[in-house]
C-alpha cells in the first residue's frame, strides 16, 4: 500500500508542478524555488513531516521533500545550539545530498563532451 501512497503523493506534486508550466508564465527554475520554499515553510509549520510519515518517499523525493528537509534541520539545530543553528542547520541536514549532486555533476562534466550550438 506504501508504493500506492508514494506514487499519488508524488505524481500529485508532479501534476501542480506541470500545471504551473502550463497554465503560468513561471520558468521551470522559479517553479523549483517556489517548491522548495513551499516545503520549507510546510516544514517550518510541521505539516510536511505528517505528509512524509503518510507517502514515504512520494513526499520525501520531489524538491518540497528538499525544503521540508531545510526547515527540520533548521529547527533541530535551533533546539541543539541556539541562534547559530538558523545559519548551520540547513546546510547540516542537506550536507550529504548536496554533496552527492557537487561530486556527480563533477564527474559527468569530466566525462561529458560538450557541444556549441
Amino acid at each position: 500500500m506504501i508504493y500506492w501512497k508514494a506514487f499519488l503523493i508524488g505524481g500529485l506534486i508532479c501534476v501542480f508542478g506541470q500545471i504551473l508550466i502550463d497554465k503560468t508564465k513561471l520558468t521551470p527554475a522559479r517553479i523549483l524555488v517556489l517548491f522548495v520554499c513551499i516545503g520549507c515553510i510546510l516544514g517550518g509549520l510541521d505539516i510536511y513531516p505528517k505528509l512524509v510519515e503518510f507517502a514515504g518517499s512520494g513526499a520525501r523525493v520531489p524538491l518540497t521533500g528538499f525544503g521540508n528537509l531545510l526547515a527540520q534541520g533548521v529547527k533541530d539545530e535551533v533546539d541543539a545550539m541556539g541562534a547559530i543553528g538558523i545559519l548551520t542547520g540547513g546546510m547540516k541536514a542537506a550536507a550529504g545530498g548536496l554533496t552527492i549532486a557537487i561530486v556527480s555533476a563533477f564527474l559527468m562534466a569530466l566525462v561529458a563532451k560538450p557541444k556549441q550550438k
